[in-house]
């Protein structure tokens, strides 16, 4: 087995979920290419989502995918998982402004959307502190 099967034989728990994660992500980055139906029909359903928007959302969904993947084989980085934790809280926080202000999506696609991040957000958070040193500092 090469190097490559062994890393990915070893990932933890978290690693296998961003993996997870990041396909959804470029399935869904696939349709904002290749089928602005997807994103007009599904997420956007209530607002007019033109060609350009879906193939933007696309973009925007792909290096999301990326950074899922590159976090999920160098959980001992702390740039790119607070980098992948930022893309997380980034992307929810908007759904959650275009459900709450814009009202462009519907409760079921902030819940969709919300069951991918929500955990994704809390379980980085937590290994954030946990495995990557991050500790309070005490004062004298």
């Amino acid at each position: 087995m090469g190097a490559a099967g062994r890393k990915l034989v070893a990932l933890p728990a978290l690693g296998w979920w961003l993996v997870v994660v990041g396909a959804v992500r470029l399935v869904f980055a696939w349709s904002g290419f290749f089928d602005a139906w997807a994103v007009r029909s599904g997420t956007y359903s209530n607002t007019h989502v033109t060609d350009v928007h879906a193939r933007t959302v696309g973009v925007w969904t792909l290096l999301s995918c990326t950074l899922c993947f590159l976090c999920a084989f160098n959980l001992d980085n702390k740039p790119l998982c607070a980098a992948t934790l930022l893309s997380f809280v980034y992307a929810y926080g908007h759904f959650v402004a275009e459900y709450l202000v814009y009202r462009t999506i519907t409760a079921a696609s902030l819940g969709t959307l919300g069951f991918f991040a929500v955990p994704s957000i809390i379980w980085t958070l937590v290994h954030w502190r946990n495995t990557l040193g991050y500790r309070a500092t005490k004062r004298s």
